[in-house]
């Protein structure tokens, strides 16, 4: 994660045009992210998932938008501040708690039914 963000701010600083990764442009870098994650999932609306789960153009088109998503992402930590020391420490945190977390049981208490519904 680290080294995704130092990439991103060299990224941003040999393109000024960009805008810069301050807070008042977070949202914007937020907004773009969403519309990267729209692309990934024109990937596998479009083609059958043995062309994006395959070696070839689709795939390579498949993880590039990924990569578009990932660098988005980053962006948007780096310009609210979110350092990767911040972000590895909160990440394993909510991963230890999802280890052990009872899905079903909340989902009833909230809904009033076990809602196949596995991850929030």
């Amino acid at each position: 994660m680290a080294e995704m963000l130092e990439i991103q701010r060299r990224l941003h600083d040999a393109h000024p045009e960009w805008g810069g990764l301050t807070v008042e442009h977070g949202l914007r870098q937020l907004l773009w992210m969403v519309g990267e994650i729209g692309e990934v999932i024109d990937v596998i609306k479009k083609a059958p998932a043995e062309r994006y789960m395959s070696p070839g153009e689709v795939r390579e088109h498949f993880v590039e938008e990924f990569c578009d998503v990932m660098m988005y992402f980053a962006d948007t930590l780096v310009c609210y501040g979110v350092t990767a020391e911040e972000f590895a420490e909160a990440y394993r945190k909510k991963a230890d708690y999802d280890l052990i977390r009872d899905y079903l049981s909340q989902n009833e208490a909230v809904y009033g039914e076990k809602s196949p519904k596995t991850r929030n």
